[in-house]
């Protein structure tokens, strides 16, 4: 299609049907072949995306009235074949031009969540995000494409503004204007909020795991009262005795069908273990508040990341304190029963899971209502189901491992020796990188890539001991470099997916439509 022709089905809105593909001639250089739903009109000004070369670029045709949008992007003047009067800008996908475009069309930028069911799908790779838009059809959970965490970020060594820009790039290549979340992921430190609120983001999930006292479980009930004694936070001055006497011996009634009553030593137990996590808490939730009043804000408490298991009555606790000292939540990620490994399906038993769910969602209803959160939530089939099936409370699910995975499948399938050489990168790492997070690959389960066809290359991602020692060396993956400097991967990683990315898009799409599924029937939220 020329460029004329283009220009007129965008102003008669009688574009192709989705999918379907689009070149325009330029009169130097190689044709820009074109996504057809990233068409839009402001002033006069139509504004679509295009690949030249597998490079990606925004293109701004001004038909009448010149002079006031094109200079406000970055980029170059050219000409296309068949309209030599037009002013035609080719711009790069640059963040101060994603800027630009969030300034002009509201529906770029990120948006609160509120109760919807949502769906955060973090793209460490800055490309898998058109493809997470696609896997959407049909569902109605609310995305949330901008989403990492501070130790994403350091390992991967991207800015949290590359992650927002790359959401940007995706929802007006898609043309999806339904809205997005953001997700500053893991907050740990007052600079991790200033951090994110300057690069926009709109949810802040607070990571106070460093507070939490796993050893509170086991502890005798003579050092339990020493803690308890030696405690000196706010919110339980000017008597620990009083503040204890809030809980122990009472029956809380949650619903018609379930009431808690905790002892003194549960509740003893809860305030040592969670104590500091609700001072954390209320000082980052006060510090976001009182520095940027003005600023669209989110709160998530995740408190998964430990090594003990979260209790219904500690859920209510924590979240009840809070609630006291006027911190409102939007979602909530508690330990579950079981194991959320990385990479992998629900480890556990999926009945158990169901009922603690159950107590953890109608804790959430009594005290919000707020939305209960699954982290590590890539791969979580079995878990998916259940919650799908329970049709009942509201959720939020992260991932973002699963989807890297998908682009090294893409790999293996395209370029199947910068696979292998990425596999025994991995190998050989894994045993170091993985102690930071919650995996139980076997190293010997996971054979070095001379011992496997291309065929079994991609058997591979069937396997959990693989799939965990792949995800959990990502940030070595895309930063490791040769000696003279250069990217020892990722720069052939990236070409590859840029290369193949209609197998990429349909790989990722497949795979999330399996994730998204199960919740089809889920009657909380939206």
């Amino acid at each position: 299609m020329r460029l004329n022709e283009w220009l007129t089905a965008v102003k008669g809105n009688t574009l192709p049907a989705k999918g379907e593909t689009l070149t325009l001639e330029l009169n130097s250089g190689p044709s820009a072949e074109v996504y057809p739903q990233s068409a839009n009109t402001l002033d006069h000004t139509v504004f679509f995306i295009a690949r030249v070369d597998h490079e990606k670029y925004l293109f701004l045709a001004e038909t009448s009235s010149p002079g006031s949008i094109l200079e406000r992007f970055e980029g170059n003047m050219i000409q296309a074949t068949d309209i030599n009067s037009l002013r035609l800008k080719r711009c790069p996908l640059t963040h101060h031009n994603a800027r630009e475009i969030q300034r002009l069309f509201g529906w770029a930028r990120p948006r609160l969540l509120g109760l919807d069911n949502s769906f955060g799908f973090g793209d460490r790779l800055g490309l898998a995000n058109p493809a997470h838009v696609r896997s959407l059809a049909g569902s109605d959970f609310v995305p949330v494409f901008a989403q990492q965490s501070i130790r994403e970020l350091t390992r991967t060594e991207r800015s949290a503004e590359a992650v927002m820009d790359a959401a940007v790039w995706a929802v007006f290549q898609e043309g999806y204007k339904k809205g997005f979340g953001a997700d500053a992921d893991h907050l740990k430190t007052t600079a991790d909020i200033d951090r994110m609120v300057q690069a926009g983001y709109t949810m802040f999930t607070i990571d106070p795991g460093d507070y939490v006292v796993n050893e509170a479980d086991t502890l005798p009930a003579q050092d339990l009262d020493a803690r308890v004694q030696a405690l000196r936070y706010q919110f339980i001055t000017p008597d620990v005795t009083r503040f204890v006497q809030q809980y122990a011996g009472q029956t809380i009634r949650i619903s018609a069908d379930f009431s808690l009553q905790p002892d003194r030593e549960t509740v003893l137990k809860a305030l040592v273990k969670y104590g500091g996590v609700i001072d954390h808490t209320a000082k980052m939730y006060r510090y976001l508040k009182d520095q940027y009043p003005d600023h669209p804000a989110e709160i998530e408490l995740s408190v998964d990341e430990t090594e003990s298991v979260t209790s219904p009555f500690e859920h209510f606790f924590v979240a009840s304190e809070l609630k006291k000292l006027g911190v409102v939540l939007i979602s909530l990620a508690p330990r579950f029963v079981g194991r959320f490994e990385k990479g992998i399906d629900y480890i556990g038993d999926l009945a158990e899971f169901r009922r603690e769910y159950l107590k953890h969602i109608q804790i959430s209803e009594f005290l919000g209502p707020y939305k209960i959160s699954l982290h590590s939530g890539s791969d979580k089939f079995g878990v998916y189901r259940e919650i799908g099936a329970l049709g009942a409370g509201h959720v939020h699910v992260k991932t973002a491992g699963t989807s890297y995975l998908e682009a090294l499948k893409t790999v293996a399938m395209s370029e199947p020796g910068l696979f292998r050489e990425i596999l025994d990168f991995s190998r050989d790492l894994y045993e170091v990188e993985k102690k930071t997070y919650h995996v139980s690959a076997d190293l010997q389960q996971v054979p070095a890539s001379d011992q496997l066809s291309d065929a079994q290359l991609l058997a591979l991602f069937d396997q959990n001991d693989v799939r965990q020692i792949l995800h959990v060396t990502f940030g070595r993956v895309l930063t490791d470099r040769k000696a003279d400097g250069s990217y020892r991967f990722k720069d052939q990683l990236l070409r590859c997916l840029q290369v193949n990315e209609d197998r990429h898009y349909r790989n990722i799409v497949t795979h999330f439509q399996r994730h998204l599924q199960p919740f089809a029937v889920t009657a909380g939220g939206k």
